[in-house]
């Protein structure tokens, strides 16, 4: 299980979920500068689905490796498509020609004495930063929880590397109770491929003050919030061709099973967390 490369034949999926609600407007430090978590997020996001066109670069051009979908949920419980044009979701090589704008950003670089320097650099930005009203994660949830299933449901999917994922949030749902998004996560978990069942990433996002969880253990004690509980066990244990990567970021004596998940991440976590659920999955 979990063993399938990805191919252009055999393409896999990746599936955002991102918190747009009016508390991502709360600043955290990020790469040296004050910033919203919301423009982190979006940073990180865009810097993610620039990485995925990279790794399917090859000499002849953009091989068709995946499916990527990215969904904010926000607003008066309102949850839509952030690519432009609404796509539900769409091929790694329709996104790397698609017209996109670009930015000016800041940048942290690492100097050869240590110190650190901010770089201006121009970056392509396919997602916004958003914060504004309620959390509506369940709704989102149910709404990636059929995405994938249709994914899932043609036959050239049959035996891929099944989708992943990645819920993006700084709080707790607003559309319903713990059990219900329990309900709904045990729905994606139940989805799958022949080669193993959908993976369901959930990433909190905190200020950096208080104490982390990253990809926890069994043994890790769980805080007493309950909403780090209820992501807890909304999350996937991560399988087996993930933990060489988990073990290298959380230290050699970190032991297995992980469950994929953080709570009061900072946004380098979060960069890690969405590294780690991408690089591990291996192409042809």
């Amino acid at each position: 299980m979990y063993t399938n490369n990805i191919t252009r034949q055999q393409r896999t999926a990746f599936i955002l979920l991102v918190d747009g609600s009016g508390s991502m407007g709360e600043e955290i430090s990020f790469r040296g500068i004050r910033t919203s978590k919301a423009k982190a997020v979006s940073m990180v996001t865009n810097e993610l689905l620039f990485e995925l066109i990279e790794r399917a670069r090859r000499t002849e051009g953009i091989r068709d490796y995946y499916d990527i979908a990215v969904w904010g949920y926000s607003g008066n419980d309102e949850v839509a498509s952030l690519l432009e044009g609404g796509d539900e979701m769409i091929s790694v090589e329709e996104l790397a020609t698609r017209p996109v704008q670009m930015i000016r950003q800041s940048i942290e670089l690492k100097l050869p004495d240590g110190s650190s320097a901010l770089r201006e650099v121009q970056t392509p930005e396919w997602i916004k930063p958003k914060a504004e009203g309620k959390t509506p994660m369940i709704e989102a949830l149910r709404t990636a929880r059929d995405l994938t299933a249709r994914w899932i449901a043609r036959e050239e999917h049959r035996n891929s590397f099944p989708p992943i994922l990645f819920n993006i949030t700084d709080g707790e749902a607003t559309d319903g109770s713990a059990e219900e998004l329990a309900y709904v996560a045990r729905q994606i978990h139940a989805l799958h491929t022949t080669d193993g069942n959908v993976l369901l990433i959930n990433i909190h996002i905190g200020t950096g003050d208080e104490r982390t969880l990253f990809f926890p253990s069994a043994d890790e004690p769980l805080p007493l919030n309950h909403h780090a509980r209820t992501l807890y066990e909304a999350s996937s244990v991560m399988p087996a061709c993930f933990e060489e990567a988990i073990r290298a970021v959380k230290g050699a004596g970190a032991m297995p099973p992980f469950r994929g998940m953080s709570f009061n991440a900072s946004a380098a976590e979060l960069v890690a967390m969405l590294n780690i659920g991408s690089i591990s999955v291996k192409t042809e």
